[in-house]
């Protein structure tokens, strides 16, 4: 597995400081937030986003992916505002390096998501990059993405974003989590939470999240792709620092790669 940590658990700090965090720790990469807090959105200009690039690959570090917010399902908004937001967010992808786009549900109708997955697609593969639907909100379980993005059919632009948390905690298996997204799946988000109720970050093996158990199930399959630390400090202010917690995750990645079996 190759280990990256998200910059949301790095609120404020910047990326300099965040390539120095995922370099300290060992880590392979970083999952970037999009988001003028951190200084990496798609309004940067051509010579912004050649200085990120730079940066990230001068410390021998790739990105794993960009966290995004559009909400690919939103009943609210009109399919063309989506397109275009998620189309600069690609482009800001194919410029850094990135493999590609997390985007949310943000609703409940899989059509919606579909129509307009399959009209970005030609865009995305032309770029090299794909949209990773992340298992959240109104799709929080692997069989709801899974069904999304079967039914969009575009597999050469598309793919998941495994939360272990919320499949979970919305009593779906982790067994079943990786089998419906095992054809699409790109990043598993590692975190662990009190419990099921109260999703108050804690350092991994504290809390209520079946770590070890989604841990096996990925070594037994293969999986040999990213793994992310999404520590929520920006959303928990009050929780340590990132840089307490990434040393239990890079221990969770090693136990849990065929390499470390």
């Amino acid at each position: 597995m190759k280990l990256a940590v998200s910059t949301l658990g790095m609120p404020g700090q910047g990326l300099d400081e965040a390539v120095a965090v995922a370099r300290r720790h060992g880590c392979r990469g970083l999952e970037l937030r999009l988001h003028p807090d951190t200084g990496v959105h798609a309004g940067l200009a051509a010579r912004e986003r050649a200085e990120v690039r730079g940066k990230v690959e001068a410390a021998g570090l790739e990105i794993a992916a960009l966290a995004g917010y559009v909400r690919i399902c939103d009943p609210g908004q009109a399919d063309a505002a989506v397109v275009d937001a998620l189309s600069a967010d690609l482009r800001l992808a194919a410029d850094l390096g990135a493999p590609g786009v997390r985007v949310f549900p943000g609703g409940e109708d899989p059509a919606v998501g579909a129509r307009r997955l399959r009209a970005v697609a030609p865009r995305a593969a032309g770029w090299g990059v794909r949209v990773l639907v992340e298992t959240h909100d109104s799709m929080p379980t692997g069989a709801a993405v899974a069904g999304l993005l079967d039914r969009a059919g575009a597999p050469e632009a598309t793919g998941a974003v495994w939360d272990l948390l919320h499949p979970w905690r919305h009593g779906e298996r982790p067994a079943e989590s990786l089998a419906a997204l095992l054809p699409y799946l790109a990043v598993v988000q590692i975190k662990d939470a009190v419990s099921a109720a109260d999703t108050t970050p804690v350092p991994l093996g504290t809390g209520g999240v079946p770590l070890e158990e989604c841990g096996e199930l990925l070594r037994g399959r293969g999986y040999d792709g990213w793994v992310s630390l999404e520590w929520e400090r920006t959303w928990y202010p009050h929780v340590a620092p990132v840089t307490d917690v990434l040393p239990g995750a890079a221990a969770w990645a090693r136990r849990h790669s065929r390499e470390g079996s």
